[in-house]
């Protein structure tokens, strides 16, 4: 998927700023799709000159005027046509701290426990801030009544899937903490995977 058809979906919520896109890529979009603030100044510059995206400047005092931005017709009927393309093969997870864990037997356990407890860490902080936004996006709605009553329910669905996938990653942490934590306590924390033991086993 192209930078430019979710840079088109977070402007289905309005005009916004370059600033507001990354504030909001963090915030909601980063549940399907991560980008640098640097990518997305680029990457709206090309679809303006593309006619996808128009610009207004708005003057501010003691601060430097912004550009806002927001979709053309062209753009939305480039979104129209996006949607209605079939996706892509699923996503694949490509994940440093896997390969770190993959290799646990062999190297510093304790590095890799600290490793996972930072990503719960990380989880955890970001399902606070998905909540915060699924308790603005309801205003006090039930699920029910929202997705009567909201003009568009794509972000809230979106942002359920991102909620589930960090909770997902807190479960798996727990998990994966309490295990290595037996065998560590099981083997007095020496168990290690050698060359020569590796050879033995193989």
């Amino acid at each position: 998927m192209a930078l430019r058809n979710a840079v088109m979906a977070a402007l289905l919520e309005g005009e916004a700023s370059g600033y507001d896109l990354a504030k909001g890529f963090d915030a909601s979009v980063a549940n399907f799709w991560m980008a640098t603030p640097q990518q997305l100044y680029r990457e709206l510059e090309r679809m303006e000159s593309e006619g996808l995206v128009t610009a207004r400047v708005v003057e501010q005092e003691r601060r430097p005027n912004k550009r806002l931005f927001s979709l053309t017709e062209a753009g939305m009927e480039a979104v129209r046509a996006y949607v209605a393309e079939r996706p892509g093969r699923p996503t694949t997870i490509r994940d440093e701290l896997l390969v770190k864990v993959q290799c646990a037997d062999v190297g510093d356990i304790e590095a890799v426990r600290a490793a996972i407890g930072e990503r719960m860490e990380w989880a955890t902080a970001k399902l606070a801030r998905y909540e915060r936004l699924r308790e603005h996006l309801l205003k006090g709605r039930t699920e029910d009544e929202y997705f009567a009553e909201a003009e568009r329910v794509g972000p809230y669905l979106t942002l359920l899937r991102g909620m589930a996938f960090e909770r997902e990653n807190i479960q798996w942490g727990e998990i994966a903490l309490r295990r290595l934590e037996r065998r560590a306590t099981a083997t007095g924390g020496q168990k290690r995977v050698t060359p020569e033991t590796w050879r033995r086993r193989t």
